[in-house]
């Protein structure tokens, strides 16, 4: 018979291959094949508990087997919610039952979300740096544009080069989706002085039809407020004559009757003279009555009847708007007309460019004005405006009816509140700072320094007028002006973009379908300009189908376009082909970063301090948000610090680990009992392996829905069930060989004295290493754990090496307790890799008084 540790040391010494012939063996082989076919089946714990060949060899793998029978106990450890502290499974001291508990999925730990947190503040980063970079993009296509336009011979050269058109385009706000090629190409070959040319010959005639349509929209308008308001004098003036007639005929009385007592002719006289006044007001009034009733008899033959006023009223004003838009629409097209040169036939006329250098200033302008951004380019070319115009400016009155330079004041001052008004800035400019009673001093309230600050930047009079040779700002007031505008230019838009941050995270978590997303306008725009598209320029079909489409198949909607935004913005969110929200696809399920997490945070504070373990869960919290931002597999290995992290959670020191190794475990196919994984003695790799939603190319795919087990799960119990085999066969001959594969299995999970009290098989082997007698078992739990501690250090079960030691002298003393068998003498019995060690004999020789 073979000793306990040689038995071991054969299986121990080549524990990969030992592993591989228990997963052969035929029973285990067909059990292990049922599990892994058929467990991807199961879709409840109802499901799972019934299949008692898939629910006792889960069991089994994680050491629960005499609980098989407990199934209305198990289902509550299956149910648990591991994130939850106070989950049936983490209340329970043994650690097994979370160990299975997280091999499967049942508590629903994927939560499907629109976005997570790492989404959405990746797509909030897109925007502000959108923002951020509007100016330099203008700078860019205004560069490409000055330089390429120059280069431009002919008109079509123009329009089929999509970076020069579309500055134009943007310019003159032209739609690109629905613009005509040949009215374009017609305008801009016009000349406006040519009656005959292509815009006096089409677009004149439609301006002019719309203008007139207009003016008879407005013509009909103004007669019927005409006669709204003539029909509101009347009212007034009737009761404003019945009024005056009956104090009229009151004075009159009062006259009659001094008259007929004789009474004061001056007093008489007075009262005559206001009778006559208002004989002259009614008659007056009368006059203006008989005109407004002559007004409204007049408009009413002619228009419709004042009960259909106010719907006529509405629908004359919808007309001149949409005339007014058709004038606009087809003015833009004589402005292009006259911002290029080029000729009828498209070309060009000798010696010239496609623009002058001043239509080429004004267009670069208008580029950068089309903007809604006040961008730094766009504030620049507001700061020259000003001071070209600010010499020249005489009175308040030409400053405030320019409403560029009004704007650019009220900004410079930080006066643009809704209730500062073009006649606010008026008062505050002629206010009399040497009257204590000035309309600073008595309306100011928060903004009285930024009143006075406005009002001493400018030299106007009371009167709005300037003091004779003095210009409206000395040069230090246009600096300080200046600088103020430099400053608070872009408040506005950095106050709407902390709106529209603000307003995006609060209706995002509402939304749970596509059909939501395009429906809230906010979260609509704000992601579309976040990822660069125009929401203006693309349809809510194609954003719906972007939205739908699988990024893991290459020939779904998305890539179709040929556009990278449009992924860019797929890949912010989480719906899947129904249009409904998913759970999001991430390289390693919100589930397994839980798993790795707790893993890792147990591996560092097993013996460390509370800082050890707080250190470990903020190192946690970074892993979990960066798992959620990783979109390959080179990304992640790109990543040192989430590698370690890895590593570590399972139990592996990183250093001498490469970023190669790690590629080749993660591109290993898990199947092939010969891959790269496979062959590893570190059985923890494959573990790790599946783990990931990485692909054999290193891309995340999302998992296969319904699954109630993860990969990892699965191979995880397939591994531990075949792991529990073969210690159970070792120790069919042998039970100390099976205390001893156990013990070098469970070794490094303890943390305390008491988990080895609570394990009977870490007891025993405790117990026979240290020659320490049955009965201590009967001594108080306390003492013990105190013993345990006086004999054994317990971070050297961390250590390989020391826990081999361990093994060596548990073994021998092991057979010198249980067996009429002389280890000494197997030295001689047997030889080769079955002999005992040099290593054993001379533990043999340490556990005798005195040596050998």
């Amino acid at each position: 018979m073979l000793s306990t540790y040689t038995s071991y040391d054969l299986i121990a010494r080549n524990m990969l291959d030992s592993i591989k012939r228990t997963s052969q063996e035929a029973i285990t082989a067909r059990d292990s094949a049922y599990y892994k076919e058929n467990i991807g089946k199961i879709t409840s714990v109802d499901e799972f508990l019934d299949d008692y060949r898939l629910y006792s060899y889960a069991m089994k793998a994680y050491g629960l087997e005499e609980m098989t029978y407990a199934r209305a106990f198990m289902r509550q450890v299956l149910e648990s919610d591991l994130t939850d502290a106070n989950s049936f499974a983490n209340r329970l001291s043994e650690s097994r039952y979370r160990e299975f508990a997280a091999a499967f999925s049942f508590a629903g730990n994927e939560t499907a979300v629109a976005q997570t947190e790492s989404q959405m503040d990746e797509l909030i980063g897109l925007y502000t740096a959108d923002a951020g970079n509007t100016s330099a993009a203008i700078r860019e296509e205004t560069r490409y544009y000055n330089i390429v336009i120059d280069q431009v011979t002919n008109v079509d050269q123009l329009l089929r080069n999509d970076r020069l058109r579309d500055y134009v385009f943007t310019s003159f706000g032209i739609d690109e989706r629905t613009y005509s090629y040949e009215r374009i190409r017609g305008a801009l070959t016009s000349d406006l002085d040519d009656p005959n040319s292509y815009f006096n010959t089409t677009f004149g005639p439609q301006i002019s039809a719309a203008q007139a349509r207009g003016q008879v929209a407005l013509d009909e308008l103004e007669k019927l407020q005409s006669r709204d308001d003539s029909l509101v004098k009347i009212v007034n003036l009737q009761s404003t004559i019945a009024s005056a007639e009956a104090n009229r005929a009151t004075l009159a009385q009062e006259i009659a009757t001094l008259e007929a007592e004789n009474g004061d002719p001056e007093i008489i006289a007075a009262k005559r003279e206001q009778l006559a006044t208002m004989d002259a007001s009614i008659a007056t009034n009368k006059t203006d009555l008989a005109t407004h009733q002559t007004n409204v008899a007049e408009l009413d033959a002619v228009l419709v009847p004042r009960t259909q006023a106010a719907a006529r009223k509405t629908a004359l004003v919808d007309e001149i708007n949409a005339q007014n838009k058709i004038i606009t629409s087809f003015s833009a097209y004589q402005e292009l007309a006259a911002a290029f040169e080029f000729n009828a036939d498209g070309t060009l006329p000798a010696g010239t460019t496609a623009q002058t250098a001043e239509n080429k200033k004004t267009l670069n302008e208008m580029y950068t004005f089309s903007n809604p951004r006040v961008t730094s380019e766009a504030a620049l070319l507001n700061r020259s405006y000003y001071e070209s115009k600010i010499g020249s400016i005489k009175t308040i009155g030409e400053l405030t009816s320019d409403p560029r330079l009004l704007s650019y004041v009220k900004v410079a001052f930080d006066l643009n509140g809704v209730t500062i008004v073009k006649a606010t800035i008026e008062q505050i400019l002629e206010a009399d700072l040497s009257d204590p009673d000035n309309y600073i001093e008595r309306t100011g309230g928060a903004n009285k320094e930024k009143y006075l600050a406005l009002r001493n930047a400018f030299n106007f009079l009371p009167d709005g007028t300037l003091p004779e040779g003095q210009p409206a700002q000395t040069a230090a007031q246009t600096k300080k002006t200046n600088d103020g505008y430099m400053v608070h230019y872009n408040d506005k838009d950095d106050a709407a973009d902390e709106k529209a941050i603000s307003l995006f995270r609060s209706q995002i978590v509402a939304v749970t379908s596509v059909s939501d997303f395009l429906s809230e306008s906010s979260v609509y725009t704000f992601a579309l300009k976040a990822v660069g598209i125009d929401p203006t320029k693309v349809s809510a079909l194609t954003i719906k189908n972007v939205l739908m489409s699988d990024l893991n198949d290459p020939r779904s909607y998305v890539y179709t376009l040929r556009d990278p935004r449009f992924v860019e913005l797929a890949k912010a969110f989480n719906f899947d082909k129904q249009g409904n929200i998913d759970v999001p696809v991430l390289a390693q399920s919100q589930a397994e970063i839980v798993v790795m997490s707790k893993a890792y945070v147990t591996e560092k504070s097993r013996f460390g301090t509370d800082d050890d373990k707080k250190a470990a869960e903020e190192e946690s919290k970074y892993y979990a948000s960066q798992m959620e931002k990783i979109e390959s597999l080179d990304q992640f290995l790109a990543d040192q610090r989430l590698v370690n992290f890895v590593l570590e959670a399972n139990g592996i020191d990183p250093e001498g680990v490469t970023a190669e190794f790690m590629r080749q475990i993660f591109t290993s196919d898990i199947d092939d009992p010969d891959s790269f994984v496979n062959t590893q003695p570190e059985r923890a790799y494959r573990k790790i392996a599946t783990a990931f939603n990485f692909n054999a190319e290193g891309q995340v795919v999302k998992p296969e829905d319904g699954q109630i087990q993860t990969q990892r799960g699965i191979y995880q119990t397939i591994d531990s069930y075949i792991r529990q085999i073969m210690e159970e066969d070792a120790g069919t001959e042998n039970a100390g060989v099976r205390l001893a594969l156990y013990f070098q299995r469970m070794a490094s999970t303890v943390t305390s004295p008491y988990d080895i009290l609570a394990d009977d098989a870490l007891m025993e082997v405790f117990r026979v290493t240290f020659g320490l007698p049955a009965e201590i078992a009967n001594a108080d739990v306390d003492a013990q754990a105190s013993m345990i501690e006086n004999y054994l250090d317990l971070q050297d079960l961390q250590d390989s090496e020391e826990v081999r030691k361990m093994i060596v002298r548990f073994a021998v003393l092991y057979d010198l307790e249980n067996a009429p068998f002389d280890p000494v003498l197997s030295i001689f019995s047997n030889s080769g890799s079955a002999g005992i060690s040099g290593d054993l004999l001379m533990s043999i020789a340490q556990l005798r008084p005195g040596g050998i």
